[in-house]
């Protein structure tokens, strides 16, 4: 098993910026992508920045240019740096990763808890 654990989330003033982390523990070969998704009260959960081995990356429209995912392999961690935050981007943010346990194990996703992000003045 694989456990997720988000950490960095809180009340930021709108233009303010915030920095999350998720760190993966548990049997753990090998991590191919890396991602943050974020749920607004009443929305689905939608793709905010995605980076896969490599470092090709995925941003959605709405974060291009003030956010930025990065990846620590070994420290089996993702982070995200967000700056002008607007509150617009108030959600849980919830990291993703995709993960084998062995080297000819298949690739499982799996979920940290989320962390919240409030926005507001």
């Amino acid at each position: 098993q694989v456990q997720l654990v988000e950490s960095g989330g809180g009340l930021v003033q709108p233009g303010g910026s915030l920095r999350l982390s998720c760190v993966a523990s548990g049997s753990i070969f090998s991590i191919y992508a890396m991602g943050w998704y974020r749920q607004a009260p009443g929305n689905g959960r939608k793709l905010v920045a995605s980076m896969a081995t490599g470092d090709s990356t995925i941003y959605a429209d709405s974060v291009k240019g003030r956010f930025t995912i990065s990846r620590d392999n070994a420290k089996n961690t993702v982070y995200l740096e967000m700056n002008n935050l607007k509150p617009e981007d108030t959600a849980v943010y919830i990291c993703k990763m995709n993960v084998r346990d062995t080297r000819w194990a298949d690739w499982t996703d799996y979920w940290g808890q989320g962390t919240q992000v409030t926005v507001s003045s």
